[in-house]
C-alpha cells in the first residue's frame, strides 16, 4: 500500500461516504423523533450503551462499504426498537426495572461519608469532594446528602437530611 492510498483513494469512495452518510443520518434523525426522548437519555449504562451503539452503527455505516445503507437503518431500527422495549417493560414492573436500571446511592449524609456504599460504588473520597466543589459547595459537613444517581452523576442537597424518595438509607 502506497503512502497516497492511505490519503486518498477515489473519488467514489468520497461520494458514496456523502451519499450515504446524509442519508443515514437523517433516518437516524427520523428514528429517533419517532422513538422519543428517552432513546438518548442519560439515565442509566443501558442507555450509555444503546447510545454508543447507535453511534459506532453511524460509524459503520458512513465508512463500510460492506454495509448498505439499509441494513445500517434497520440496524438502528433495531436499536431503538430494542431501548424502546426496555423502556416500556421498566414502566410495566419493577422487577424488571431493577434488572437493568441501578439504584441511586446514598454516598453522605448529615456531612458524613458512608465509606461502605463508597466502597460498593467505587467512589473514592477524593472523588466526592471533587463533586461537593463542583457543586459550588466548600463544606461537607453542612451538606444533608450527596447521592450518586444511576446515570453516575452525583447530586449533592443541602439541609437537613429528609426522606430522600428512591434512596436506601441503611447504609
Amino acid at each position: 500500500m502506497f503512502i497516497p492510498d492511505m490519503l486518498f483513494q477515489d473519488w467514489t469512495g468520497i461520494a458514496r461516504t456523502i451519499v450515504v452518510g446524509a442519508l443515514a443520518y437523517a433516518g437516524l434523525v427520523a428514528f429517533l423523533r419517532i422513538s422519543g426522548k428517552r432513546t438518548l437519555a442519560k439515565l442509566n449504562a443501558f442507555d450509555l450503551v444503546v447510545t454508543v451503539a447507535l453511534g459506532s452503527t453511524l460509524a459503520t455505516i458512513l465508512l463500510s462499504e460492506s454495509v448498505a445503507l439499509a441494513e445500517g437503518l434497520v440496524a438502528f431500527g433495531l436499536l431503538i426498537g430494542l431501548q424502546w422495549l426496555v423502556a416500556r417493560a421498566s414502566v410495566g414492573s419493577t422487577r424488571f426495572a431493577r434488572m437493568v436500571r441501578s439504584e441511586p446511592s446514598l454516598l453522605l449524609r448529615d456531612g458524613e461519608m458512608l465509606r461502605g456504599a463508597m466502597a460498593r460504588e467505587r467512589v473514592t473520597e477524593e472523588e466526592l469532594e471533587e463533586a461537593i466543589r463542583n457543586s459550588g459547595k466548600a463544606d461537607r459537613t453542612q451538606l444533608a446528602a450527596v447521592v450518586l444517581e444511576s446515570d453516575g452523576s452525583f447530586s449533592v442537597i443541602e439541609g437537613p437530611v429528609r426522606d430522600l424518595p428512591g434512596m436506601d438509607k441503611s447504609h
